[in-house]
């Protein structure tokens, strides 16, 4: 794969994982200002997050999302701003992915399970 196509897929990539991530945002937002406004309490919230697969799903879904967007944001923004560039920063950007991922995984898990 030449740089200029691998370039182009990883901007493809950024600007879905925003379209994706600015839908679960807007979701997510409105959840918590109904349960907000319903007076919900942390554990009325909690018991009714347990064993819900739709919400894991979204949740999963948003997880993937920030992990695909965030490395892509910030490997563009140390190449414009650094001299960082190369196999060193492809790794440290697929090491952030996968923390990234990793972390919000086990936040999800711990909501609904």
């Amino acid at each position: 794969m030449t740089p200029a196509r691998r370039d182009a897929l990883l901007w493809l990539a950024q600007r879905w994982s925003a379209a994706v991530l600015a839908l679960c945002l807007a979701v997510h937002l409105a959840v918590i200002i109904y349960a907000v406004r319903g007076g919900l309490t942390a554990a009325e919230i909690l018991g009714r997050t347990r064993g819900n697969a739709p919400l894991a799903v979204f949740y999963g879904l948003f997880v993937v999302a920030v992990s695909i967007h965030a490395p892509l944001g910030l490997r563009a923004i140390l190449s414009e701003w650094t001299l960082w560039r190369g196999r060193s920063q492809a790794w440290a950007m697929a090491a952030l992915a996968v923390l990234l991922f990793g972390l919000g995984l086990r936040a999800v898990w711990a909501v609904v399970q």
